[in-house]
């Protein structure tokens, strides 16, 4: 039996995990681990542990290593944690499993990989190689490729790009995204159900928004949200804003005080911690747009043929599909983006770059090769 884990810091990454999870629990040659950590256990962030119960998986191991607070200090002083923590952990279980999954570019994967290095944990990195100029996860993402053994790229761009930092051609493969082939097996919500579960009417024109702090430069995170809530109060006199709320990044604290302060309450206004995937999907779906700096807008939007408005430069090198129209904290340029896609001539008819068939099937199977070359 092949042990495997999979490390999940946040409710972002488990919802891209799913469908690999479900395959991974399903191979009858694999025995799966859950390893959670990060956001999961913090009640200030929802305690989204209980989704991956929700989910139909049991949480085999918890390692407490979040920090409350936003500063550069405190998400320094976090990754230290989470690679203290994690020393601990690989010493006593590391030697259990033959692959260990991670997922992105968080802060706290990069302390729990880090620390697996000296105990020759090998790692399988997904959505390797990709880029985000606005944002310190970028250091953070290259360097959780050059700990890895496995590369499972989104796009063939970046199986270069990470051949390229690892220095070799091995073992990278493009998958594409499995949060896009999650997004076609979950069952969407019908308004009704949303409106029930959430008090949301989505049959009303509605925006769908997610604002992370651009951690590069965090120091102008308050004037630039400044620029947002402005925008956002103006739009709320002809559409409805569904607001999520940011990641646990340097300075994300100033956006939810911001919130709560200018916008939580507010007519037409609906400010929800964590929809969840299904619940996003559906409201994916269904928005007339995405508003924000969020990847959903860079990865996801495309696939439901909705356009995505990305303001600033969190995002900046990230590849994009033609559905993304790139803004700067400007109400003006704002509005003119706005304006363009809701004339009805102005359509996105392309592909989604992210995309490919059978993410999970295409991973699974290159394990099951790496096992078989390594035995």
């Amino acid at each position: 039996m092949n042990k495997v884990a999979v490390l999940t810091s946040s409710r972002a990454d488990f919802g891209i995990y799913l469908p690999l999870l479900r395959a991974l629990k399903n191979d009858l040659t694999i025995e799966l681990s859950i390893i959670a950590f990060g956001t999961h256990l913090s009640s200030y962030h929802g305690y989204t542990i209980c989704n991956i119960n929700d989910s139909g998986f049991e949480v085999d191991y918890k390692v407490e290593s979040m920090l409350l607070g936003d500063s550069p200090e405190a998400n320094s002083a976090g990754a230290g944690l989470n690679i203290l923590k994690f020393s601990s952990f690989w010493k006593e279980y590391g030697k259990k499993f033959k692959i260990v999954f991670c997922l992105g570019d968080r802060f706290e994967m990069f302390g729990a990989v880090m620390a697996g290095i000296p105990f020759g944990i090998k790692f399988a990195h997904i959505h390797g190689g990709e880029t985000t100029l606005g944002a310190i996860d970028n250091i953070f993402r290259h360097s959780i490729s050059l700990a890895s053994v496995l590369h499972f790229t989104s796009n063939e761009v970046f199986s270069n790009r990470v051949k390229q930092i690892i220095n070799s051609n091995l073992n990278v493969f493009t998958v594409g995204s499995l949060s896009l082939e999650n997004m076609m097996k979950v069952q969407l919500l019908t308004n009704e159900e949303f409106l029930e579960k959430w008090n949301v009417d989505l049959s009303c024109g509605t925006i769908l928004a997610t604002f992370h702090p651009e951690t590069v430069e965090y120091e102008n995170v308050e004037r630039c949200f400044k620029v947002i809530v402005s925008s956002l109060l103006k739009l709320s006199k002809k559409y409805q804003i569904l607001l999520t709320m940011p990641n646990a990044d340097t300075s994300s604290g100033i956006i939810r005080r911001m919130i709560d302060s200018n916008l939580k309450g507010r007519n037409n206004f609906f400010i929800v911690e964590n929809l969840g995937s299904i619940s996003y999907y559906t409201a994916l779906s269904k928005c007339l747009f995405v508003l924000g700096n969020s990847s959903s807008g860079i990865i996801e939007a495309a696939s439901f043929g909705k356009f995505a408005i990305n303001v600033g430069d969190r995002q900046k090198g990230r590849l994009k599909s033609g559905n993304v129209i790139d803004v700067s904290y400007d109400e003006l340029d704002i509005n003119k983006s706005i304006d363009m896609i809701s004339d009805k001539n102005f359509l996105f008819l392309g592909n989604n770059e992210y995309f490919k068939k059978d993410t999970s099937a295409l991973i699974i199977n290159s394990l099951k090769r790496f096992f078989d070359e390594t035995r």
